[in-house]
This record gives structure tokens, C-alpha cells and sequence, in this order.
């Protein structure tokens, strides 16, 4: 229909032009209106192009290499075991903390009444310790007292010898059952001093015997809590890889947990591009997922560190060989606002075209505005697995005591006195050959 208006306007125009015209300048005119007609068309698209040149293209820079992207937190067992129970499935949500695999945990409750088993002897060899100190204190006691009556003894026999009224034998009998008791104390004292060497300054709760116990009992508490595979944090399944049944270890990914909470755009732009950008402008982002027609409004986080190919697996070696020139990308980092996306849910891994306003002014190219919400990302319960093994601990080392036992004091504090206040106990004096 306009095509036919236009053509029977074009007529009617050529007809009354040219019936105004002499004959002889009738082609020169309809070539001159071509002319103006070429002229007009061309002036017209010069003044959209400048339009559209001061009116966009010179206040942004535009790209389709850009992409949403999110935090993919892996999911994976801390033990070695295999898969009793799996809980949720793709596209489900989970909450931080709830338990997404179950392991079976033979192999770790046998580990761990061994270990309560060990922690339990270490207790009552320690025990044994003190004892034993306690006990090599009262031999060197009796055998002083022994030593002492000795020699009475021998001053009293020395003092009737003369006489006759006892045989000299028997003062030399005397004489050497002193000093063969005096060596027996001098083995007492060591006995003592090697005894106290193994108890000295600690007690039967921090003796390393007993910590080195209770050592081996977290770490065999930490596997059977540890076959609870847990979420790190709160968001949906993805990519489950697991099976009941499987034989998983710690290197083993189960599935992955993705927050849709907090997504941002990573926009890739030429190196060229990136002269006026600057961290704050604002952003219009268009999801192919939601088309053109629907905008995102965001704002640029900060700009990249580097190139994508230096963070490559193979970094570019300009050095060596033939050198093309290529015009690298440099990744930025866009924030969406959280309005926004919870009125148009997005995905990481969806195509954007991304437009940032370098006419706004903005900051320091070395600003980063990036908000990262740590708290959300916070896994607090992994470092609570141990309070149920500190409790098991007590109970096993009470349970396995006689009686409480002090530090057992050490020959400077012999001599000065325990400093609550209470005396030194008594030892036995030492004895020179």
C-alpha cells in the first residue's frame, strides 16, 4: 500500500516537473533530482549516525561476551565410606546445615571405641605413674628408718667392743649392712627421680600420654560426625553425582549447592573498551533468557586483574616464536540489583548483553565496590564437630581415675614449699657413698 502511494506520488511529481520543462533539459532535471534526492538521503543518515553516535555510542560501550554468574559451593565427603542415604535431589532447595548424604559408620565406630579404649589405658597407666612415685617415696622411708636403727646400733656396739662385751664380727656385719643399705637407698632415689621424671609438672589430665590419647580419639569422633555430609550453605541442589551405594573419599565431588540470592554479571570487554570505564557507573544488562525487552539495571564492581589468558591454563609466551597481536578481553564485574532478580529469578551460566554508561563519572579504576555478604557464606557448625569430643574426654578420664593427684612438686619447690601455702612433703635426704 505505501510502496503504491509512493510510486503514483514519484508519477504525478515527474509529470508536472516535466511538463514545466523544455524537452531538452527534461534528463538533466530528473538527474539533478537524483542527485538531490542521493544527497538528501545520504545528509539524512549522516545526522542519524552523528545522533545516534553523541547519543549512545559516544556514552557506552556495549558487549555480548557476558554471562551470570554465581557462587557454585562443591559439595564433598571429608571421610572415605559409602553412601547410605541421599536426601535431596536436583532443583531442590536446602537450608544451611541440613544434611544432604549419610555414610555408613561401622568403620568409624569401631575406630572409635578403640580410641576410647586407648585414651581409657593411657588414664589408668598414668595413674600408675603417680602411684608408683608414691610408692618408691615410702621404700626410701622404710629403708632410712632401717639405715638410721643401723646405725644406733653400730654407735652402741662400737662403744662396748673394747670390752668384749660383743664379738668384733658382729660390729663388722653392722658396718656392712649399713652400706649395703645406703646403696639400696641411693637405687630408691634413683628409682624415684626416673619415676618422678615421667609425671613432672603436669597432671594425669594434661600428661602427654593422655593428650596424645585423646588426640587420636578426635580425630576418630571426627570421622563418625564427619559421615553426616552437611550443606555448606543455604541455596539449590545442582548436579548430583551421587548414589546410594557409592564408595566416596574426600576428593570425590557429591553435587553442588548455588545460592540464586546472589548472582552478579561478568562482562568481558576489549581491552580498547575499557579506557573510561571506571567502578560505580551504571549498567543495562539484557537477558537473552527474558529478551531484549526486559532490562536489568546494574553497576560496575570493579574491573578484573588481568586478561583471561594469563589466569589460562597455558599463559601466553610472547616471547618465544612468531608473535600475532591479539586484542585481549579484560573481565568486569557487574552488580545486579537484588530488587530485580527476585522479581526475574536468573541462573549462572545465562547470556547477557551488558552496556555501561562511561559518561557517568564513577571512581578510581583501582576502587573495587564489591559487597560480599560473608556472612551467608559462614559454616560455623564445622568447627563445633569436636565440643561432643571434648565432653566424651572428660567423661572417659573420670571414669578411669582413683582419686585426683596434684602436680608432683620438683626439687626447687621441695625446698621453697608448694605455693598455696601447704608444706613440702618430706623426703628422704640423700645419701653419699
Amino acid at each position: 500500500m505505501i510502496r503504491e502511494l509512493w510510486d503514483r506520488w514519484r508519477r504525478r511529481v515527474a509529470r508536472n516537473v516535466l511538463a514545466r520543462t523544455p524537452p531538452r533539459y527534461r534528463r538533466q532535471v530528473l538527474r539533478n533530482r537524483r542527485l538531490l534526492l542521493v544527497t538528501g538521503v545520504g545528509v539524512l543518515g549522516l545526522v542519524i549516525l552523528l545522533a545516534w553516535w553523541w547519543l549512545f555510542l559516544s556514552r557506552w560501550v556495549v558487549t555480548n561476551d557476558a554471562y551470570v554468574t554465581g557462587n557454585l559451593v562443591p559439595v564433598k565427603s571429608q571421610v572415605n565410606g559409602t553412601v547410605v542415604e541421599v536426601r535431596y535431589e536436583n532443583t531442590q532447595f536446602v537450608r544451611q546445615g541440613a544434611v544432604l548424604v549419610r555414610l555408613d559408620g561401622l568403620d568409624s565406630r569401631v575406630a572409635l571405641e578403640g580410641a576410647e579404649a586407648r585414651l581409657g589405658e593411657a588414664v589408668r597407666r598414668v595413674e600408675g605413674l603417680f602411684s608408683q612415685v608414691a610408692l618408691d617415696k615410702q621404700k626410701i622411708v622404710a629403708e632410712m628408718a632401717r639405715l638410721e636403727r643401723l646405725r644406733h646400733d653400730l654407735e652402741r656396739y662400737r662403744a662396748v667392743a673394747p670390752y668384749g662385751a660383743i664379738p668384733a664380727q658382729q660390729v663388722d656385719d653392722t658396718e656392712c649392712q649399713i652400706r649395703e643399705l645406703e646403696a639400696t637407698v641411693r637405687e630408691a632415689e634413683a628409682d624415684l627421680q626416673a619415676a618422678e621424671a615421667q609425671i613432672r609438672r603436669t597432671t594425669v589430665e594434661r600428661h602427654p600420654a593422655v593428650l596424645g590419647a585423646a588426640s587420636i580419639l578426635k580425630r576418630a569422633y571426627l570421622d563418625y560426625v564427619r559421615r553426616e555430609v552437611r550443606a555448606p550453605v543455604a541455596g539449590f541442589v545442582a548436579n548430583r553425582r551421587v548414589q546410594p551405594g557409592d564408595e566416596v573419599h574426600p576428593e570425590t565431588s557429591l553435587m553442588a549447592v548455588v545460592p540464586l540470592d546472589y548472582l552478579w554479571v561478568e562482562a568481558n570487554y576489549r581491552e580498547r573498551e575499557l579506557r573510561r570505564v571506571r567502578p560505580g557507573q551504571g549498567v543495562r544488562i539484557s537477558i537473552d533468557l527474558y529478551g531484549r525487552h526486559l532490562h536489568y539495571h546494574g553497576v560496575v564492581e570493579g574491573i578484573g586483574a588481568g586478561t583471561g589468558s594469563v589466569f589460562g591454563l597455558l599463559p601466553p609466551e610472547n616471547a618465544t616464536g612468531n608473535y600475532i597481536h591479539i586484542v585481549e578481553r579484560v573481565p568486569v564485574r557487574i552488580r545486579l540489583s537484588e530488587k530485580e532478580l527476585r522479581a526475574n529469578p536468573l541462573r549462572p551460566g545465562l547470556s547477557a548483553v551488558t552496556a555501561i554508561h562511561v559518561s557517568e563519572r564513577g571512581s578510581s579504576v583501582l576502587d573495587s565496590l564489591t559487597r560480599f555478604p560473608k556472612e551467608e557464606y559462614e559454616a560455623p557448625f564445622y568447627e563445633q564437630q569436636l565440643l561432643g569430643a571434648e565432653e566424651k574426654i572428660e567423661r572417659i578420664i573420670a571414669a578411669n581415675r582413683r582419686a585426683p593427684h596434684p602436680s608432683v612438686p620438683t626439687e626447687g619447690s621441695r625446698e621453697r614449699g608448694d605455693p598455696s601455702g601447704k608444706p613440702a612433703p618430706a623426703t628422704a635426704p640423700r645419701i653419699d657413698p
